[in-house]
């Protein structure tokens, strides 16, 4: 079985999807450009949240010209496996039909189920 990643808060998270978006190593500048565009972050809370994931182990930082550059240790890919295997057990039991029936009774558009049943059927997921 996989290493169990742990789930990150929101405004960690946010921060997280603000590094994936870029190619590594990414500038402080960057990530919060990109977060702007979600909500504003005043530049500390920015710093505190980027120390909290490198202690997490979630960013590596170097120095580079007086300029700290950040690169994800985890993937997005590697995030969203194990949150998605979390949900599924924590919310559903550990049962998928627990959990289609979920997405099926409002949690997702016809539209959504539709191409979700395409990705399925191609073997795609």
């Amino acid at each position: 079985m996989k290493e169990s990643i742990r789930r990150l808060p929101d405004s960690e998270l946010t921060v997280m999807q603000a590094v994936w978006a870029h190619e590594p190593p990414v500038s402080k500048d960057d990530i919060a450009e990109e977060i702007y565009r979600v909500h504003p972050i005043a530049e500390t809370t920015l710093l505190t949240l980027l120390s909290r994931l490198q202690s997490k182990g979630f960013l590596s930082v170097e120095l580079q010209r007086r300029r700290k550059l950040y690169t994800p240790l985890v993937t997005q890919q590697q995030y969203l496996s194990s949150q998605g295997r979390r949900f599924l057990d924590t919310l559903c039991g550990g049962s998928v039909s627990t959990l289609a029936s979920a997405l099926s009774d409002g949690a997702l558009t016809g539209e959504e189920l539709r191409e979700l049943r395409e990705l399925l059927e191609k073997g795609e997921l």
